[in-house]
Formats: structure tokens, sequence, C-alpha cells
């Protein structure tokens, strides 16, 4: 006789489990225009891609408004992409490869000396400000498998996102498998986009399991994978750097993003009170002044509420087995109906349909 299933875990106790990605403590946030951003890390890394294409530096970074050398924002990063991206179709794939561990000083070192990928992934989510500070890695680890989730860090341009995520994934692939010592893994990635035309270079960077018109930008792995011994490793290794970490070598390393730190201040707030007032408290600004912020983020505080309760909808119900009307309390709906229409604006589609 088959054993019975065991029942769904309360709606509470799995958004709980969705929590635990968030930092501990109150991250220091970041604007797009904040230069924290060494030139010798990421600026030098998109510039020497630039001179193995044959672009001409003074030529592309005189269009951004850059000059080398100079400490960076999220702002300039992304216009040196943009300027990039019509000149190298691929850009995204190929830095993506060349950006983990990197040379981020203790950061990548921190990096390097992961004993197995999902002590090295939890680094990644720990100091994004460093590695990757255009958009925000979260982890959300279950039984069996772990769930790598690509948000905003301070806004992008649409046109920029498809690049950033490619990017992104591709740096996260390439780092496991060099640091794994060549191993392919069985990587699962889902997109917040149409699918493209031409799958060539997604499938020859990432893999064949490639999924579009999803809800979000997010890799999958079975758990097994992430925790197989890196051959390379030494046991107590890692502490090395992270102790200088956490005791502030670095303290710059730690921020995240504005869009980042908000995403993180309303999925703590959701089923309470994710007023526009509140968020604007976690800043310690006014609420017009945070209204204005996000605007030219190119966002409202309304948009961000949303995505955060699509996420938060979509991992109860997927992922952890949760009904509609479950989901909906936990949420903070009253009403079923209002529900309903809210999870069909954000996704497009019912929750009965998904």
């Amino acid at each position: 006789m088959s054993a019975l299933p065991s029942a769904a875990p309360e709606p509470d106790d799995a958004l709980a489990a969705l929590r635990q990605a968030l930092p501990t403590g109150a991250a220091t946030a970041y604007g797009a225009d904040h230069a924290f951003i060494p030139w010798a890390y990421q600026g030098a890394l998109l510039a020497e891609f630039a001179r193995s294409r044959g672009i001409d530096p003074a030529e592309w970074l005189g269009r951004c408004g850059v000059v080398p050398g100079q400490a960076l924002s999220a702002r300039q990063l992304l216009s040196m992409l943009a300027a990039l991206q019509p000149l190298a179709g691929d850009v995204g794939f190929v830095v993506g490869q060349l950006s983990l561990p990197g040379h981020y000083g203790l950061a990548s070192q921190a990096l390097q000396q992961a004993g197995d990928l999902r002590q090295a992934l939890r680094v990644l989510c720990d100091w994004p400000a460093r590695l990757s500070p255009l958009l925000t890695p979260r982890l959300v680890e279950s039984a069996d498998e772990l769930l790598l989730v690509w948000t905003e860090a301070c806004g992008a341009p649409p046109s920029l996102q498809p690049l950033l995520v490619d990017m992104q994934m591709s740096a996260v692939v390439a780092m496991a498998q060099w640091l794994g010592g060549g191993r392919s893994l069985p990587w699962r990635f889902s997109f917040n986009r149409t699918r493209p035309r031409e799958l060539s270079r997604h499938a020859a960077y990432l893999g064949p399991a490639l999924h579009f018109g999803c809800q979000v930008d997010a890799m999958r792995l079975p758990l097994s994978a992430a925790v197989d011994p890196w051959p390379a490793a030494a046991a107590g290794r890692a502490a090395i750097a992270l102790g200088a970490l956490g005791q502030g070598a670095d303290p710059q390393a730690a921020w995240r993003g504005q869009l980042a730190v908000l995403y993180d201040h309303l999925l703590g707030e959701v089923g309470g009170d994710p007023s526009l007032e509140r968020s604007a408290q976690r800043f310690g600004i006014s609420p017009a002044t945070l209204k204005r912020q996000l605007a030219q983020l190119g966002t409202h505080h309304q948009a961000q509420l949303d995505q955060v309760r699509a996420h938060a909808a979509l991992y109860l119900m997927l992922l952890r087995g949760q009904r509609g009307e479950a989901v909906a309390r936990t949420l903070g709906f009253h009403d079923k109906s209002n529900f309903r229409r809210s999870f069909k604006r954000w996704t497009g589609m019912t929750p009965g349909l998904l």
C-alpha cells in the first residue's frame, strides 16, 4: 500500500522559507548614480572585451561619457554595455563567462575558496555589490533543489534586461564548470521574456534546458549537484576571505541596489502593510522622494509590490503546492476574487490555469 502524500506546508511557513533568502540586517542601498565600483573591476573587464573585438576605446567610452580609470556607477556600467551591444551581439555571454569568480577583491577570493557550488552561490548572494552590481541574485533552497532568482538591482532599460540576465546566468554556469573541474551540471533556465528567434548562443553558453515566457528569470539545479565537493576545494579555505569580509574589510561588498533593498523590504511586508509610506521609512526619506527616485529608475512602488507578490504567489503555488485561496490569505488578500484578478494582471493567467 502506497504512503499517503504529505500535507502541503502551511502558507506562513512556506513564505518564511522564501524569506530565508533575505539578507540579515539592514543592507546599505546604492543608487544608479552612486560611483562605487572600481574601474579595475567590471570596467576593465568590459574595456578588455572591447579591445579584443577591435572596438576603439576612445570612441566607445566617449559615447558613454566614461573616462578610463574612474570609479563607476551602475548607470555608467549599463551605458557601457548599451554602447557595446550593437557592436558585438554576444557581449553578454562572453563577458559573463569571464566575470566570475572575477578579480573583485575579497569577494572573488571567497568564491575561489568555496568548497562546493552551494557555498559559492551563498557568497554570490551575500556580496552582490562586488560580484553582481547590475542584477541581484537570490538563492532559495529546498530539500532537493536550489533556485537562483535574478531581480533588478537599481534599474536598467528594458532593452538591456535580456543581456543582463544572459550575462549573469552565463557567469554562474562558467564559474561552476571551472571551479567544479570541468563538470557540466543539469541546469534548467527560466526567462521572463518571449522566446528569441535564434537560440544557438543560449544553447552554446547555457545548455538545452531553456524555458521562455516564464514569470521570473531563474536557474534551477538539483541540490545533490550543488553540494558535490569541488576537486580543488580545501577545508577551511573559504573562511579566510569570508572572515575578512565579515569583519568589514570591504563594507561596500554587502551593499545592495535600491530596487533590491526595496524588494527585500516588500517581501518582508507581504501579508502586512506594504505601503509606500512604510517603504519610504525603510530608506529614511519621504514618500515623495521615494516616488521620485523610483521614477528615475523607470518604475514605481506599485509595480515593485506587484512583482514581489507575483514571485511569492508563484513560489507558494508551484514549488510549495499551495492552493490559490491559501496563497491569497498569505499575500493579504481578503477577497478571493480580488486575488484572482490581481494574479491575472501580474502573470496574464488565472491561478486555476497556472
